[in-house]
């Protein structure tokens, strides 16, 4: 295309923005109400997978080995562990280590109670690996490999955690994509109204156009333009709103509600918009093109 050309595309696609002004402001507002509730759908679930995902991170599988295990069994068990992709990473706990927590969580104050057992480990035959897993759903398969190991005497899982967290996560995921796919077909139906209002229009303007021999393309462009502009610009705007939303909600909750910090961490808003901005973007420009291409194609008889 010539840079002639462009030019041209792109006043009339601005100039079909400005004679269709009410369908071309309610095709915006769609818009931007959408990317809107896209954000704030958006910013309310990644958070809460952030949430979930640190949730995820503090379930682990324990393993416990067989009662008089030599140390280099236990380090070749730990070498298989470390093969598994479902792990994330593990630790290896010696009993000794097992029985100082153990003092420190069910001893405090009582430190006669302990003593009492100071020759005498009760939890000798406790050396076990924590295994942190990637993902929470793969928990199940982790297990039933650890339990064929050679030398594991018993594995402990946190079954109802695990299956928990993971239909957490396939709900976000399906609600993720539902709302998704219902604020697209909203804003393509009303772009798509814009766009064939212009072309009702200018439909004589087209005809002289062909006329004197006006390629598709060329006839066909301001409109692609006028649903790419719409789209853009009812972007635009909910980002710049959204912005000073989050960052007011997520200071107001901090600042009112201290009690509730230690429970929801909020993600900074330069982390949300990072990838909240470039999608929303993308989103109202490539709904905005598809919903153009579409109408043009289906009612310009060129």
């Amino acid at each position: 295309m010539r840079f002639s050309t462009f030019l041209y595309s792109v006043k009339q696609g601005m100039k079909n923005i400005g004679r269709n002004k009410m369908f071309s402001l309610a095709s915006i507002a769609t818009m931007a109400a959408c990317i809107f509730l896209f954000g704030i759908f958006f910013s309310v679930v990644t958070n809460f997978k952030t949430m979930v995902k640190t949730a995820e991170e503090g379930v682990a599988v324990t393993v416990f080995f067989e009662k008089g295990i030599e140390q280099d069994k236990i380090d070749e068990i730990g070498k298989e562990i470390k093969k598994r992709p479902e792990v994330a990473k593990y630790d290896f706990v010696s009993a000794d280590e097992a029985w100082k927590d153990f003092q420190k969580e069910y001893f405090k104050g009582n430190k006669e109670a302990a003593e009492g057992f100071e020759e005498d480990n009760p939890l000798a035959n406790s050396s076990h690996y924590e295994i942190y897993l990637n993902d929470v759903s793969m928990q199940k398969a982790l297990v039933t490999y650890l339990k064929g190991l050679d030398g594991v005497r018993e594995v402990h899982q946190s079954e109802v955690a695990a299956n928990t967290l993971s239909d957490l996560n396939s709900l976000i995921g399906y609600i993720s994509a539902g709302i998704i796919l219902i604020l697209i077909a909203v804003a393509v139906f009303l772009i798509s109204n814009t766009i064939r209002t212009g072309i009702s229009v200018r439909r004589e303007e087209i005809a002289i156009m062909k006329l004197i021999g006006a390629t598709d393309y060329f006839v066909r462009a301001p409109f692609i333009v006028e649903g790419v502009m719409i789209g853009l610009i009812g972007s635009v705007l909910p980002l710049i709103l959204l912005y000073f939303v989050y960052s007011s909600v997520i200071t107001y909750v901090s600042e009112k509600f201290v009690f509730l910090s230690s429970m929801l961490n909020f993600l900074p808003v330069g982390q949300v918009f990072r990838v909240l901005v470039p999608v929303a973007l993308l989103l109202g420009v490539g709904i905005g093109f598809l919903g153009s291409r579409v109408t043009t194609k289906r009612h310009l008889n060129v």
